[in-house]
């Protein structure tokens, strides 16, 4: 830094240092602002990440289900010649057939994309579970273990009772928390399951919690072949379970994948579209609050550095018969913002670090969509520059107009009272 820029700094400080109490107060707003700021959007973002791992933990990035037949197969355009020129297959119209029924083709089809990692067919039914005098009725998911531990968190969901049991059970049933709550079971109890075709006896292997209140209270696994029995269908499946590489592309995947197994095809994204949309406007309703909290501490921080401009109005004019040009005054009281905004964000960033680790140790009970017994805080260098460029905006603004007012201050209007 040359001597005069050096020199600049140090008028822009002993300006700031003579309303040091109003700019303590602007400088805390700034700090408040930023730190809140990057914590909601942690928080929010957080939560929105544990939903969405929750959600592919249990249901997958894809699910290929329900054969479509389009009823007009297809539109042929002809050139100018009145040669075909191209066919193209319409949708509008298609009929859908439940399930699929060669799914050994289809996941063919599915493994022919690179980006899958793995699928695993699912077989469910309605029936109806009991245990002594009490029945309810459920959604039985008939799976064969080792796939469809590949393409869900099954195994981590586990609360009580053993995967390995259930395994070496093929009259093995894993049960859903709130259903195993209700129906007063547990591990190594017998149930009854019934369909309109027929009923069969299970043991109880053990029990899950996904957190999704929904699963939890009437999903319940058993073995495919065992499903089978119960549900009396033999060849087709309900669905198959699908899990990216990247789940971000799903939808894209799942456009082409339609077209190539001939069955739709449902991202993650598109079965969650409502939730995804409540996260979305928590999280600008989030900024938006904060950010007016700047545009408050910017406000203050304005009136401040306009008080200062006519109250220093004479040094200013004796700045500019020293040689000083309009450009130098108008750099001092920008420094005076750039000062003001360097300590606020790095004390923001600090803060919000602080409060973000604390916020996260704080014990909440939250179960329906989601399971968890503390706050989730996601930690994003992102919400960091976001906070910090939002502050530069409201920060810089309020300083330079004050800044272009000083600037334009001539000695000789001042001599004879005649400036601002």
């Amino acid at each position: 830094m040359g001597s005069g820029k050096f020199l600049n700094l140090r008028i822009a400080w002993r300006l700031l240092l003579a309303k040091r109490r109003a700019m303590l107060m602007s400088l805390g707003g700034i700090v408040f602002g930023i730190a809140l700021l990057i914590v909601t959007q942690a928080q929010t973002a957080g939560f929105e990440q544990f939903f969405i791992r929750t959600i592919l933990g249990t249901n997958g990035a894809l699910r290929i289900q329900d054969r479509f037949q389009p009823t007009v197969a297809s539109m042929v355009a002809h050139d100018e010649t009145g040669g075909a020129a191209m066919e193209i297959a319409l949708r509008e119209g298609s009929t859908y057939e439940p399930g699929i029924r060669h799914p050994a083709q289809v996941l063919e089809g599915v493994f022919a994309f690179e980006s899958v990692l793995a699928a695993a067919p699912v077989l469910r039914g309605e029936v109806a579970i009991s245990s002594g005098f009490r029945t309810m009725e459920g959604r039985l998911h008939g799976i064969e273990i080792t796939s469809y531990l590949a393409v869900s968190d099954l195994d981590q969901q586990i609360v009580r009772g053993s995967l390995l049991d259930f395994a070496q059970q093929s009259d093995g049933v894993i049960l859903g928390s709130v259903l195993a709550e209700r129906l007063q079971l547990r591990v190594g109890d017998t149930v009854f399951m019934r369909s309109r075709q027929e009923q069969r006896r299970f043991r109880v292997s053990a029990i899950f919690e996904s957190g999704i209140e929904l699963v939890d209270r009437v999903h319940f696994y058993a073995h495919m072949r065992e499903t089978r029995r119960v549900l009396n269908e033999f060849e087709r499946v309900s669905y198959i379970q699908a899990t990216l590489v990247d789940p971000d592309l799903a939808p894209m995947i799942a456009r082409q994948m339609e077209y190539a197994v001939g069955h739709h095809v449902a991202s993650w994204q598109e079965r969650e579209r409502s939730w995804l949309e409540v996260f979305r406007a928590l999280k600008l309703s989030s900024a938006i609050s904060m950010t007016t909290i700047l545009l408050i501490a910017g406000l203050g921080m304005f009136n401040t550095l306009a008080i200062i401009v006519m109250e220093r109005s004479r040094e200013i004019a004796i700045l500019r018969s020293m040689g000083y040009t309009r450009r130098d005054i108008l750099e001092i009281f920008l420094m005076q913002g750039v000062i003001v905004y360097t300590i606020g964000t790095l004390l923001g960033w600090i803060c919000a670090a602080a409060l973000t680790r604390t916020i996260e140790s704080i014990p909440i009970r939250i179960r329906g969509i989601f399971s968890t017994d503390h706050f989730v805080m996601y930690w994003s260098f992102q919400h960091y520059l976001l906070a910090a460029a939002i502050a530069g905006v409201v920060v810089l603004t309020a300083a330079f107009i004050p800044a272009r007012r000083a600037s334009l201050i001539e000695p000789g209007d001042v001599v004879r009272g005649t400036s601002g």
